[in-house]
């Protein structure tokens, strides 16, 4: 089949857009699982610091706080994300998402300073840690039982590009870090009676709890600032759209993402002898090309006569 022809199959629904449905599915089904898995290490995290007395487990313990509320965010948020476009919100409501992920961020920082103070007085301060084998098998349950629920989230967020879920995925992958140095710090003082360790990694647990924050920020900044895609990714629209053997050149392309919806604009440069209903066909085709490739896009194109030259908004380089 000619280039030509295959842009002509407007009729053809891409599977990906008639799979949207099944995505707020799975979108759903991540965030309550998120909401329950958080409940139930905190239940037994509690026992075990009550049970040890010890500050890695109550680092634990915080970070377990701490992901609930976030997943209860992102639970709001998600839901509020996947409502459809408005009369007051005409490009949807997908920033919600990024909205969830800087909440997330607020609570690890403010949570983490908490934490902190509290293992630097332990550290001037040491205690005994008792029951240590409890506090280890609660840790191995935990991280069995984290490990499920990231492999789950890290499926849904390949389905469904969803930063509000990778965030809370990113807070549970790094417990299971949290999780195993809790162990080994349990271990070293059931072996060795270190009581210096326990502080000390509550300290190491703060520092990497901050760097997540801010790489969770990060993203959402740019989201709710509407950063450009990533370079490869215009490059791959670029290609799309000369793709079309009637296409000249493209230019002013813009592109953002708004959870998991994506919009891209640009300037499609057609031959002035074309008519007006054989540049709209042109339009529609190059439309349905990138939308197989993004489903969840919205692409407005403007159509321009090769040759002609007007003043276009000053942008940097597209």
């Amino acid at each position: 089949m000619a280039r030509s022809e295959a842009y002509v199959a407007v009729g053809m629904v891409p599977a990906d857009i008639a799979d949207l449905d099944p995505q707020r599915r799975l979108k759903k089904q991540a965030t309550i699982a998120s909401v329950c898995v958080a409940t139930l290490l905190i239940s037994v995290k509690l026992a075990a610091w009550l049970m040890t007395d010890s500050v890695a487990v109550l680092s634990a313990l915080f970070d377990s706080f701490l992901d609930a509320a976030a997943s209860i965010v992102t639970l709001i948020a998600v839901r509020c994300s996947m409502e459809p476009a408005d009369h007051e919100h005409r490009f949807g409501h997908g920033k919600a998402e990024a909205l969830a992920g800087l909440a997330q961020a607020a609570f690890i920082c403010g949570s983490s300073v908490l934490l902190l103070i509290e293992a630097i007085r332990r550290l001037f301060d040491p205690r005994s840690v008792q029951a240590e084998n409890i506090g280890i098998a609660v840790m191995i349950f935990s991280i069995v039982v984290t490990l499920a629920l990231v492999a789950f989230q890290r499926h849904v967020v390949r389905r469904t590009r969803s930063i509000a879920i990778e965030g809370d995925s990113l807070h549970y992958a790094s417990d299971i870090a949290l999780n195993g140095s809790v162990i080994i710090v349990l271990g070293a003082h059931a072996v060795w009676g270190w009581t210096w360790l326990d502080p000390v990694l509550a300290i190491g647990i703060v520092a990497w709890l901050l760097w997540n924050a801010r790489k969770v920020g990060m993203v959402s900044l740019d989201m709710l600032l509407d950063r450009e895609l990533p370079e490869e990714e215009r490059d791959r629209i670029k290609k799309i759209v000369l793709g079309h053997p009637e296409a000249r050149s493209l230019h002013d392309l813009r592109s953002r993402r708004s959870g998991t919806d994506t919009f891209i604009q640009f300037h499609l440069v057609l031959s002035p002898d074309v008519s007006l209903m054989r540049a709209h066909d042109i339009a529609d085709e190059v439309e349905l090309a990138i939308m197989e490739a993004y489903p969840n896009a919205e692409v407005i194109i403007h159509q321009d006569p090769e040759g002609l030259e007007e003043a276009h908004p000053k942008l940097a380089a597209s």
